[in-house]
């Protein structure tokens, strides 16, 4: 039996303080050709199951928490029970399959068994289907969940399957243990924690700081909505490149203007520092990247919503991420999950369960990019066209953004409140339209052989270990 990491519980304390959310995080795949039958659907599905022990493991909890919870095998594992169907109503088409996946997000796995479903749509526009997989957010992050994903997928050129090795044990002390370890905690904090104490306190004063108020943040229902965003990843390249900024930079800027648009076209005024956004980090190292649990910390910029010139605001998302870069607030906090690891149990639990539980208001939006699988995929034989990736919204924040790039596309998953977002496609469009005005201008200062920034090194490609995800 393993233990999940304190960040693992802190989602899973986040849904159990809101009947209205669902934490599972998931992943669309829209396949060429006719759906197999259900029996070789089933075989091929099973074939996956040997590349991680966590599928076939459920999270057991002690009472009130006193010790740690551990990852159990499911001793009624059946994989039948994580397989459901569906089929899309006339004229099955993208945005019937796109409500699908929103109310697939409002359904909450089944927490007596291992945490993750897949849903087989047999009939999509014609000669396709899909296949959406989903799993618990204590289970996985954003590149443990493309992993995860593509555990489902037909092994590379054939080859054969390989089983992974098993999730790291984070040890905790069980029972009396954790008073021993409560006694030596003051001797064990590790001497970075005043330094991480200081880089944090802004980060958290941004979380409690009254705030801007705006219509992107405040309480959410129940009911979801999905939308899309598609780009073209050479495109964004070329823009990166004449501008000397990363990918990531280009699609922060997109999300940037649409939702400028979308507050405008709400009437509501962008306003200076009027937008702080939620960017998840990785923290992952490349040699556990085939371990599902989390490894994730987060960065809180303000995006330039107030900013109506789009190559400005390019920049400026460039220099803000920079910025948090260099203060190390992804770092400081992947240290205060670490020391979490060496606090007794019931602590953690008890301190995320108060957490979850105050109305944060500094907030407005949270974008997560997760580089996607770097060759095609295929699935029982048939090749996977494309891939949406989908999240949850939780703790006020009425949209949510995941950007994933495969064979040559950027896709933006942009998930929403029903009720108090019914223009969701709105940001959809704001992204492909800055995209294409930012190309529009980097094309014309390579014509015009502009040089918008100086003093600046060429911005690198981001690796899977650093990416925000």
């Amino acid at each position: 039996m393993t233990e999940p990491s304190p960040l693992d519980m802190g989602f899973m304390e986040l849904e159990d303080a809101d009947r209205r959310i669902s934490l599972a995080i998931g992943a669309v795949a829209i396949i060429d050709g006719p759906c197999p039958g259900r029996a070789e659907f089933l075989s091929g599905m099973a074939a996956g199951l040997p590349r991680d022990p966590r599928l076939r493991q459920r999270m057991r909890r002690a009472p009130l928490d006193i010790a740690s919870a551990v990852w159990e095998e499911d001793p009624n594992f059946d994989l039948a029970h994580h397989i459901r169907w569906a089929a899309l109503p006339d004229p099955a088409d993208e945005a019937s399959l796109r409500e699908l996946v929103a109310t697939e997000l409002t359904r909450r796995l089944d927490r007596d068994h291992p945490l993750w479903e897949i849903v087989a749509v047999e009939r999509v526009c014609g000669d396709r289907w899909a296949v959406l997989i989903k799993a618990h957010h204590s289970m996985v992050d954003g590149l443990s969940g493309i992993s995860l994903f593509e555990s489902f997928c037909d092994a590379p050129d054939g080859g054969a399957t390989v089983q992974r090795a098993e999730t790291e044990n984070h040890s905790r002390p069980e029972l009396f243990g954790t008073l021993a370890t409560a006694a030596r905690l003051p001797f064990a904090v590790p001497g970075w924690a005043a330094a991480t104490v200081r880089t944090l306190a802004p980060v958290l004063y941004a979380v409690v700081r009254p705030a801007v108020r705006t219509s992107l943040n405040g309480p959410i229902g129940q009911q979801r909505r999905y939308a899309l965003a598609r780009t073209s990843l050479s495109e964004v390249r070329e823009i990166g490149a004449v501008f000397d900024v990363s990918v990531n930079d280009v699609a922060v800027a997109a999300i940037a203007a649409a939702y400028r648009r979308l507050l405008l076209a709400r009437g509501e005024r962008p306003a200076v520092r009027g937008l702080r956004v939620l960017v998840p980090v990785a923290t992952r190292a490349a040699d556990a990247k085939n371990v599902l649990d989390n490894r994730v910390s987060a960065m809180l910029p303000h995006l330039p919503i107030e900013m109506d010139d789009p190559v400005e605001r390019l920049l400026s998302v460039h220099d803000r991420i920079g910025r948090h870069r260099a203060r190390g607030e992804a770092e400081a906090e992947k240290s205060l999950l670490a020391l979490a690891d060496r606090i007794p149990f019931a602590l953690v639990a008890w301190t995320f369960r108060l957490a979850t539980r105050f109305p944060q208001r500094g907030i407005g939006a949270l974008a997560t990019n997760v580089p996607g699988p770097r060759h095609p995929l295929t699935m029982q034989g048939r090749k996977v066209i494309e891939i949406w990736p989908c999240i949850p919204i939780a703790m006020r924040l009425r949209t949510t953004i995941a950007i994933l790039s495969y064979e040559g596309r950027l896709i933006f998953g942009i998930t929403g409140d029903y009720d108090s977002t019914p223009d969701i496609e709105a940001l959809a469009t704001g992204i492909a339209t800055e995209i294409a005005v930012l190309l529009a201008h980097a094309r014309g200062h390579r014509g015009a052989g502009g040089a918008p920034r100086r003093n600046s090194a060429p911005a690198p490609e981001i690796r899977a270990d650093q990416a925000p995800v």
